[in-house]
């Protein structure tokens, strides 16, 4: 019902910031809530950063907090994750993901996903 691709990833020295952005289209994207998730070689997916529908609600992982900062624009069909303090941990595929039931941080609730924009951080 919507077709996500994200976009903005790159190498990054360690310390430095990137913005990804995750463009929506298919349905209206207004009513979904969005979010984040990253996957590392031989890991778990796991969840970064969330945001409501109408923005007024976000979430974030724990490794995250502080140095990351989601937000969406529905004029635009996007939305974004800024990325700063980078750390070599970060390294990972970035998927942008949208959810029709709630916000948050569970995997199952998120039924659309992109196709991954790739973030390396160097030390």
């Amino acid at each position: 019902q919507v077709q996500l691709v994200e976009s903005g990833g790159g190498l990054v020295q360690a310390g430095g910031s990137l913005r990804l952005s995750c463009a929506a289209s298919g349905r209206t994207f207004s009513r979904y809530d969005m979010g984040w998730f990253r996957q590392a070689p031989g890991k778990e997916r796991e969840f970064v950063a969330t945001i409501s529908w109408s923005g007024g609600s976000t979430d974030y992982a724990d490794s995250v907090n502080g140095r990351f900062t989601i937000s969406r624009d529905n004029a635009k069909n996007t939305v974004y994750l800024q990325m700063n303090s980078l750390k070599p941990e970060d390294t990972a595929v970035y998927y942008c993901a949208a959810s029709s039931v709630t916000y948050g941080s569970r995997l199952t609730d998120y039924a659309y996903w992109g196709q991954g924009t790739q973030v390396t951080v160097s030390s």
